[in-house]
């Protein structure tokens, strides 16, 4: 018979910034996301219908999209009456570069 072992829940365990880098890399790990990215960074500001366009996806399915990438600190929301508009967070990205370039240079010295 198999040993049972509990669950351990390695998310708990590891400082907040390593959380929220970990919550930031899941927010891209989505093509769609790395796409409306991609959109956002090319315009000042978009909205939803825009993005839609773009991409040639549901509106459903894209405002599940920024809703995670808002989620993660990505992406900005502002709602403008009838559009709420979107905005890439450069700094919140920059710091996901930063974070990322940290691990890759911790593990491969």
């Amino acid at each position: 018979m198999a040993d049972s072992f509990p669950e351990k829940d390695h998310a708990n365990c590891a400082p907040a910034a390593s959380r929220a880098a970990a919550a930031r890399f899941a927010a891209l790990s989505h093509p769609a996301r790395i796409e409306i990215l991609r959109h956002l960074g090319a315009s000042n500001s978009c909205c939803c219908r825009e993005v839609v366009d773009h991409l040639d996806l549901a509106q459903s399915t894209v405002s599940q999209h920024l809703k995670i990438l808002v989620e993660a600190g990505l992406v900005r929301f502002e709602p403008d009456r009838q559009r709420s508009r979107y905005q890439l967070d450069h700094a919140a990205l920059a710091d996901v570069s930063a974070s990322l370039a940290a691990l890759v240079n911790s593990c491969c010295r």
